[in-house]
C-alpha cells in the first residue's frame, strides 16, 4: 500500500514546517511542501493530496491577528474547494498558528458545515507569549485521529491561544457535542483553566476542537514539537528508570494517527 500524500502548507511566516513533514514521514505519509501562492495559482493540485497540515509560526507576522491573513487569502480562493476535500475523505491539521488559520477559515468548528467564524482565539489571559511545557487530556470527540483518553505532554508557544466561543450555547455544544478534542489538565488530571496548567485561560481548559465530520483537526500545543522521545523534557530520566528510551514521544500520536487512518481508507 503507498504512503498517502501529505501537503505541508508553506507561507511567509510559518517557521514550523520542517519539523512537521519530519514528523509526517517518519508516521509513513508522504509529506510534501507546497507554497500558498502554488495552491492559489492551482487549486486543483488539492485533489492530490489525502491529507493537509498547516504548521505552526507566524503567518504574514500576524500583524492584524495571529492567522487572519493566511485565512482570508485562503477562504478568498480555495473556501469552497477545501470543504469538498473534506466532504470527499481528506484530512486536516492545524497546529498553533494552523489552527488560528483554520479557525478564522471558519474551518473549524465548522458546526453547519460552512466556512463561518464560531469560535476564536484570543490573548492570553497573562497578556504576554507563554512558551511552556503543558499536559493534555483527549476527550472522547468526533475526531477521527485523535483517541479518546489519552494524557499528552505537549508544548504550548503562543500569545493568543485562550479559545473563546462566541456565545455560552457555542461554548456548551463544543464539549457535549464532541467538537472539544483535548483540555489542559493539571496535576491531578483534572481539566483547568487556572494558570499555568492552562497557559492562556481557555474557559473550560479547551486546548483543541474538531469538525462535524471529525476530519479537521486544530491544537494549540505543537505535537511537531514532542514527536521524538528526546523532545520530552524528561528524557534522560526516562532512558535511565527504564534502561532505552519508547519509540516514540507523546505528540507522535497525531501524526501516526492521521497517517493510519489517510492509508486505511486509501
Amino acid at each position: 500500500m503507498s504512503s498517502p500524500k501529505v501537503l505541508v502548507l508553506r507561507a511567509p511566516g510559518i517557521n514550523c514546517e520542517r519539523e512537521t513533514h519530519f514528523a509526517c514521514q517518519r508516521a509513513g505519509g508522504a509529506p510534501e511542501y507546497l507554497h500558498i501562492q502554488q495552491l492559489l495559482g492551482k487549486p486543483e493540485l488539492l485533489d492530490g493530496y489525502r491529507a493537509i497540515v498547516v504548521p505552526g509560526g507566524f503567518s504574514y507576522g500576524d500583524d492584524i491577528s495571529s492567522g487572519r491573513v493566511l485565512a482570508q487569502e485562503m477562504k478568498g480562493r480555495l473556501g469552497d474547494r477545501i470543504l469538498r476535500f473534506v466532504e470527499r475523505g481528506g484530512l486536516v491539521l492545524g497546529i498553533c498558528n494552523g489552527f488560528q488559520v483554520l479557525v478564522r477559515l471558519g474551518l473549524l468548528p465548522c458546526t453547519q458545515n460552512r466556512l463561518e467564524e464560531e469560535v476564536t482565539l484570543t490573548h492570553n489571559l497573562s497578556n504576554h507569549y507563554e512558551c511552556r511545557w503543558v499536559t493534555l487530556r483527549t476527550q472522547k470527540s468526533r475526531c477521527v485521529f485523535l483517541p479518546a483518553g489519552l494524557t499528552l505532554r505537549w508544548p504550548a508557544a503562543h500569545g493568543e491561544g485562550r479559545l473563546v466561543a462566541r456565545d455560552a450555547a457555542m461554548q456548551k455544544l463544543l464539549l457535549d457535542e464532541g467538537y472539544a478534542v483535548a483540555l489542559y489538565v493539571d496535576a491531578q488530571g483534572t481539566p483547568t483553566e487556572q494558570y499555568p496548567a492552562n497557559p492562556n485561560g481557555a474557559p473550560l481548559g479547551m486546548a483543541g476542537l474538531t469538525n462535524h465530520s471529525g476530519r479537521v483537526l486544530g491544537v494549540m500545543p505543537h505535537p511537531d514539537r514532542s514527536f521524538l522521545p528526546t523532545h520530552m523534557p524528561d528524557w534522560r530520566r526516562t532512558q535511565l528508570e527504564r534502561g532505552s528510551l519508547p519509540e516514540d514521544g507523546d505528540g507522535m500520536v497525531v501524526f501516526r494517527e492521521m497517517v493510519r487512518v489517510a492509508k486505511a481508507e486509501g
